[in-house]
């Protein structure tokens, strides 16, 4: 079957898929994008998505292509004209076609859409075979990170080294010797005194939708969040890691650089987030959109 996209108000099959040559996305990577996990035919925390969404277009100026009830009527369409129920749909807005000019177009061009889906192995449900393993990388992205901005070089570079070190991702390290996040992804660990960490929101990093989700899984957990900066010696000296996404889900990573985290297994605070989080996940209202 032929892999159906949205394009501007259209349903085309993708060989068929095409946007214009001077829309502004290409030219100058002014747009943003935002991917969500299907899960059995749900949208999984579609509404942190869609609010991060709405975020990135202010932040950007950029005008929303369409109200939330209609986005939302694309997107299960899309999945719905390729028979997925299991999958990660993709969704990236652009600020249009015009002629080639640093400065905003005037007047200004409709908003690009572009929507598509594609299949993905069902969800993991054991964590040691999820495990990955991890480098450490100079952050050498932008200012505005917190922007999901399609402008993704310094992330794709980050990644093409992991891949050929053999590793999962790059966890990226600031000027002051501090991790900010993952490439493509939120970075958490245990430290040496047992106190679950992960950067908190800013500039620095991306508000990660599964990063959020996570945190509001917490309290039922009873487990304890620290919010603030950690350094690389203090990663070194980590008990546990993961990695959490919308693609990643929660990830154990068990080495980096070479070097195991902590005995080189899963850990158990590491375990039981993993398992919270599928039951969110897999759970009914609170954390889908039919």
């Amino acid at each position: 079957m032929s892999r159906i996209a949205y394009v501007n108000g259209r349903y085309l099959p993708q060989r068929q898929a095409a946007v214009n040559i001077e829309d502004r996305g290409y030219q100058f990577a002014d747009g943003i994008y935002e991917v969500v996990h299907l899960h059995d035919g749900r949208l999984i925390d579609a509404d942190r998505h869609l609010d991060r969404l709405d975020r990135s277009l202010r932040e950007l100026r950029l005008p929303s292509p369409m109200g939330r009830a209609a986005l939302l009527a694309v997107l299960a369409e899309v999945a719905r004209r390729n028979r997925v129920r299991e999958g990660l749909l993709y969704m990236q807005v652009t600020r249009g076609v015009a002629r080639r000019d640093h400065a905003f177009p005037t007047p200004a061009p409709a908003p690009a859409l572009v929507v598509t889906v594609r299949r993905i192995p069902p969800y993991p449900t054991d964590p040691e075979a999820w495990a990955g393993r991890a480098i450490t990388h100079p952050d050498q992205r932008w200012d505005r990170c917190d922007i999901k901005t399609v402008g993704l070089t310094a992330n794709v570079l980050a990644r093409q080294a992991a891949r050929e070190a053999g590793a999962t991702e790059a966890i990226l390290i600031d000027a002051d010797g501090m991790v900010t996040e993952g490439a493509a992804t939120s970075f958490w660990i245990v430290d040496a005194d047992g106190a679950l960490r992960t950067r908190a929101l800013s500039h620095a990093i991306l508000p990660g939708c599964t990063r959020g989700a996570l945190i509001a899984l917490l309290a039922e957990a009873g487990i304890t969040l620290d919010e603030r900066p950690f350094s690389v010696q203090a990663l070194r000296d980590a008990r546990e890691a993961f990695l959490t996404s919308a693609t990643s889900f929660v990830k154990p990573i068990v080495r980096i650089d070479a070097a195991p985290v902590g005995d080189g297994t899963v850990g158990p605070v590491t375990r039981r987030l993993f398992a919270a989080f599928a039951r969110h996940v897999k759970g009914a209202g609170r954390n889908a959109a039919e």
